[in-house]
């Protein structure tokens, strides 16, 4: 029998705290920016203009640098009030952004120096490579920052496993080093003054520090204190199973309804690999689950878990939870296997609910008789929606007629990324708020 949770209603505030998370990203962002400006100034021009302009932008680079750390630092806080997938687009384009500023660094230092000399750019860049200190460090760190750019482009990430991918993106950590012992060894902003010494330490100390923290530290401590390991693996269908988790002091894990973990599941040929999965219960202090639909190599080995395997988990991550909601209803859209998080979510809200679970037949539709259990025990609302992709069955007058009121609840969707689009739109063509529509993609890059 399926247990049902009904926290109070979450207080109505000003502002949501997606938007006080963001306010603040931004906030700390232009402050550091400033302060970069104000420390260049104090520090003098002197040199040429294109010098200058190369010192500049290579500060802003290292900024850049640091703010990008941030971003995938995982914190907690971040993470679930703005969620690992926007986070980890706003370090993508961040991230191509340092790339145009280092490029733009090398090419005024190398062209500013060249015009007070008497070598072109391409010598002048190799003497200084070789008779200054850290600028051959500088280089490789902008080598390996390109290459790390090129397989992170679109058409390249598609074509490479996450593992290798993760694996080549680990080469940015040692052009961050590469980059800060540069700066140490030649930036005259860096030792101008004290206070410009104490604050890039600063800077990149934490930068650091949330790195180690996020990554590193938190998951870590979490797996040692709670000691997971499955205690079942339930088939729900031909191409779907559910891995049931237990551990020590669960109900001290800060997990939601809707969040998700990046498992490993520590068999002798799978330990290596992590997957994003969503919790498809609620947690309940005793107990964590995730369903799974087999999509390759790696989900579909989970049916061959025995009971008893360790489990590393990290997180929880996302910010698809009730933190968001800004109407005492809602309206839950699920799209396939894409139902676990809803089906979560709808043990946990309170309010009035309507699911709209879309499945070519109604044999897909996973985790069915859980949801009828708790539609029926919480006196929502279950419309299952079937049949080939198109016609389109939530088009803006479909969702209108299962649901007259949808512009006063907040809506909640997930699914194939395909559906999901097609839904958005039509919620924007309804005219529902951007404020009460709330979806995330769950993957690891982006």
């Amino acid at each position: 029998m399926t247990a049902v949770h009904s926290p109070p209603s979450p207080p109505t505030v000003r502002r949501r705290p997606e938007t006080v998370a963001r306010t603040g990203l931004y906030a700390l962002l232009a402050a550091n920016a400033l302060v970069v400006a104000v420390l260049f100034v104090r520090a003098g021009f002197g040199a040429n203009a294109l010098v200058v302009l190369g010192r500049l932008t290579g500060l802003y680079a290292g900024l850049l640098m640091a703010f990008q750390l941030l971003l995938v630092a995982r914190l907690p806080w971040l993470d679930r009030r703005i969620g690992m997938d926007r986070l980890t687009l706003w370090h993508r384009w961040t991230g191509f952004g340092l790339l145009w500023a280092l490029l733009a660094h090398v090419v005024f230092i190398t062209f500013g120096y060249a015009d007070m000399s008497s070598l072109d750019p391409v010598d002048q860049l190799v003497d200084l490579a070789g008779t200054v200190e850290g600028v051959l460090r500088a280089v490789v760190a902008l080598a390996l920052i390109l290459v790390v750019g090129a397989v992170s482009a679109r058409r390249a990430r598609r074509r490479l496993a996450y593992e290798t991918w993760h694996f080549i993106h680990l080469y940015s950590y040692a052009a961050v080093v590469l980059a800060f012992t540069h700066q140490v060894a030649v930036g005259s902003t860096f030792t101008a003054s004290p206070a410009a010494t104490a604050y890039w330490w600063g800077l990149w100390g934490a930068a650091l520090t949330a790195v180690l923290t996020g990554r590193l530290v938190l998951p870590l401590w979490r797996n040692r204190r709670h000691r997971l390991r499955v205690t079942a693996v339930v088939p729900e269908n031909d191409h779907v199973v559910s891995v049931h988790i237990t551990g020590r002091d669960l109900h001290r894990l800060p997990a939601r309804a809707g969040q998700f973990f990046l498992w490993r599941f520590l068999t002798r040929d799978r330990w290596w690999q992590a997957h994003p999965f969503s919790l498809s219960a609620a947690p309940d202090g005793r107990t964590l689950r995730l369903t799974v639909k087999a999509a390759g190599d790696g989900s579909a080995a989970l049916r061959r878990l025995r009971p008893g395997t360790r489990v590393f988990a990290e997180g929880p991550y996302g910010a698809f939870t009730t933190l968001r909601r800004t109407r005492p209803d809602t309206l839950l859209i699920a799209g396939g296997v894409g139902v676990t998080p809803i089906r979560a979510l709808l043990e946990e809200l309170d309010g009035h609910a309507v699911v709209l679970y879309r499945v070519r037949t109604e044999a897909d539709a996973v985790l069915l008789g859980e949801l009828r259990a708790l539609a029926l025990a919480k006196g929502a609302e279950l419309h299952l929606v079937t049949g080939p992709a198109a016609p389109d069955r939530l088009a803006p007058a479909e969702l209108s007629r299962l649901v007259p009121d949808l512009t006063g609840r907040d809506v909640y969707v997930c699914g194939p990324p395909g559906m999901t689009t097609a839904v958005l739109r039509s919620l924007r063509a309804l005219g529902v708020p951007k404020r009460q529509i709330h979806h995330e993609r769950f993957s690891l890059a982006g």
